[in-house]
């Protein structure tokens, strides 16, 4: 498997400052097709919700479509004067007025990442699942987006990737349902959901029982993943890729001297989730905390400012728990997570990814 020596090309965190009105986010090294953006501080009327943006559906007269991954909420098509991304550029984003993702003076973290290639299947004619889709993707990274209409019958949908996806995040967008969650980890008879904070459930009605393959992942009957009447739906596939990204999970040790998980990389960003109990989904990323320790959380199931505490270190070939708390380090608690690489541990070159400063070691 090839080792991506530049991660930064796929993904990657940007910081910015809200000004009220209109402005361009530049700084990646790419055209992001799918961002994510929260707000860091509170302002405007409360409205501080997490927002996600992608290409695949369609921009409209005032851009493209919003959904909060901490809501229920169906989709979202802007009017004039509360846009969120109104274009995708090559080393960024454009942004209105909406106030979730800029009202002035309010700080945001936005974290984008690259798909590129489009596609759309009819699966009757290709025999490539049995549910029509549409999307973007990027085999090198292990990104795709998928748009589908649900049938109300078991089906497969394909994916675009050529490996299976580790991870997929579900979301209708046609109407008020939750966001849903396979991991390879806990497998496809279990689910989660990005906008609660509950424990994994066992329901066949989701993924079938179902673990996805090299082309196609399955759908139950679930009005939330697969309605029928005409619901639509988007998808977020990830896979596991060498130097990259990984999607695994861990047991919790109750200890300072916490657990130590191997991702093969020095993270740049890790999303974590406590599954066997009810607890947030911790987010973390290397812009926001530069240097060890990290701990500037945002919860991906809440609209609540950035706070600091479940605390983990980012080291050069993967993260350990520095903190005790039951949303990350509970003592025998079971936990997953979905990490993005900064650098690969080695690269294809035999160069070693270098640890990161301690804040402490700075200030004396």
């Amino acid at each position: 498997m090839a080792i991506i020596d530049k991660p930064t090309d796929y993904f990657n965190t940007v910081l910015y400052t809200g000004n009220g009105g209109t402005q361009s986010i530049t700084g990646l090294d790419f055209q992001p097709d799918f961002t994510w953006i929260k707000s860091r501080t509170t302002g405007g009327s409360g409205n501080n919700n997490h927002c996600v943006n992608d290409v695949v559906r369609a921009k409209g007269s005032y851009g493209y479509p919003m959904i909060h991954p901490n809501l229920t909420a169906a989709e979202y098509d802007p009017d004039s004067g509360n846009e969120v991304v109104t274009d995708f550029n090559s080393n960024g984003f454009s942004l209105g007025g909406n106030e979730n993702s800029n009202y002035n003076s309010a700080t945001y973290a936005s974290w984008n990442w690259k798909a590129g290639t489009s596609f759309t299947n009819d699966a009757s004619a290709t025999g490539i699942g049995t549910i029509d889709s549409a999307g973007s993707f990027n085999n090198d990274s292990g990104f795709s987006i998928v748009s589908y209409t649900g049938t109300g019958s078991n089906g497969t949908i394909k994916h675009g990737l050529s490996t299976a996806p580790d991870m997929i995040i579900v979301k209708r967008r046609d109407g008020a349902d939750g966001w849903k969650v396979y991991n390879s980890p806990r497998g496809a008879t279990k689910y989660l959901q990005l906008n609660t904070t509950g424990a994994e459930g066992t329901l066949s009605s989701q993924w079938n029982n179902t673990e996805p393959t090299s082309s196609v992942f399955s759908v139950g009957t679930a009005g939330d993943i697969n309605g029928s009447g005409g619901r639509t739906y988007i998808a977020y596939c990830f896979a596991n890729k060498q130097g990259f990204s990984k999607i695994g999970s861990y047991v919790g040790n109750g200890n300072a001297d916490g657990t130590f998980v191997y991702t093969g990389f020095k993270p740049a960003w890790v999303m974590i989730k406590r599954t066997d109990s009810s607890n947030v989904w911790v987010m973390l990323d290397n812009k926001r905390d530069p240097f060890n320790e990290v701990d500037a959380n945002i919860y991906a199931n809440d609209s609540q400012a950035e706070l600091s505490s479940d605390r983990v270190d980012f080291l050069s070939n993967g993260f350990k728990n520095i903190g005790t708390g039951n949303a990350n380090n509970g003592s025998s608690m079971q936990y997953i997570y979905m990490c993005f690489a900064e650098n690969p541990f080695v690269s294809s070159t035999g160069v070693c990814a270098t640890a990161r400063w301690l804040c402490s070691y700075l200030l004396t």
